[in-house]
């Protein structure tokens, strides 16, 4: 079966919720703990995680391991942040952790490690890389006969890789239907904009000529994310993409849709202070 989702206007606007807030301001926790990180590429994709983790995955926190468990990857593997948030919020490891991130005795690190992080399935980083490890463990799902989908969510920049669209054309010949790629379209790279850098476009008909069933959306829409999610696969015979138009550094209104808040060393009290005020204060965090 499929199913269309009306096109998003060309940035995305929807407000952000405490939850959302709240998020956000857990990786302004990790920020202050470590002095550094990737703050725009955390922040465009929030929205996506916190629902995929919220309503979508099935995982157990206490068996990270579980072999029933969905998969997934965060294939941009520098926006880590958000992912540390999602799976403190959800107990892998404890909330106080992230206080230590990028410390020389800490297990967060400035790109996710398989081998040591609960919950992260994919070393990343090195861009290009996911969604080819999502197309081997979809395969291996299906010889398993298992239920258990696999989600990569990638940026935008990452898919100049032409390792990408390798892993595309064989899902889309294998037909992977439990095998859901989303791309955080911020629309911004570390250096520029994506359509000066490598412009994708048409996207979506890129997605669709290599055999995936595409569907776009405002990155930032809980709401649209979730009925969105909720359909999946959006073909039975057929790989899924979904492109999310989101903003990069959201919810931080002196970093959004800027490339110089990509990443950022040497953190000031003041910088955490005015990231802190732009979430509503520390909350929580």
């Amino acid at each position: 079966m499929s199913h269309t989702v009306p096109s998003p206007s060309t940035h995305a606007s929807s407000p952000l919720d405490e939850r959302s807030l709240h998020l956000r301001r857990l990786v302004v926790q990790a920020l202050e703990g470590g002095g550094r990180g990737h703050i725009g590429p955390s922040l465009s994709p929030m929205e996506i995680l916190r629902v995929l983790y919220d309503d979508v995955l099935r995982f157990r926190p206490h068996e990270p391991n579980w072999p029933e468990r969905d998969r997934f990857i965060l294939s941009k593997g520098h926006g880590c942040l958000a992912q540390y948030a999602l799976l403190a919020d959800k107990g892998f490891f404890p909330a106080e952790e992230l206080a230590r991130f990028c410390k020389r005795d800490s297990f967060l690190g400035g790109h996710p490690d398989a081998g040591k992080i609960p919950g992260v399935e994919a070393s990343t980083g090195a861009l290009g890389h996911g969604l080819s490890i999502g197309v081997g463990l979809a395969l291996g799902a299906r010889l398993r006969r298992s239920d258990s989908r696999v989600f990569v969510v990638m940026g935008d920049g990452e898919s100049n890789e032409g390792s990408v669209w390798e892993a595309a054309l064989c899902a889309g010949k294998h037909r992977l239907s439990n095998l859901t790629a989303i791309v955080d379209y911020n629309k911004l790279q570390s250096y520029g904009r994506t359509s000066e850098v490598q412009d994708m476009e048409p996207f979506g008909e890129k997605w669709r000529a290599f055999n995936f069933a595409v569907a776009e959306v405002d990155g930032h829409d809980v709401g649209a994310l979730r009925h969105l999610f909720g359909a999946l696969p959006l073909d039975d015979g057929k790989p899924t993409a979904i492109i999310c138009h989101t903003v990069k550094g959201k919810g931080l209104p002196f970093a959004e849709d800027r490339a110089d808040w990509h990443h950022k060393s040497r953190l000031s009290a003041a910088d955490i202070a005015a990231m802190y005020d732009a979430l509503g204060g520390r909350g929580n965090a």
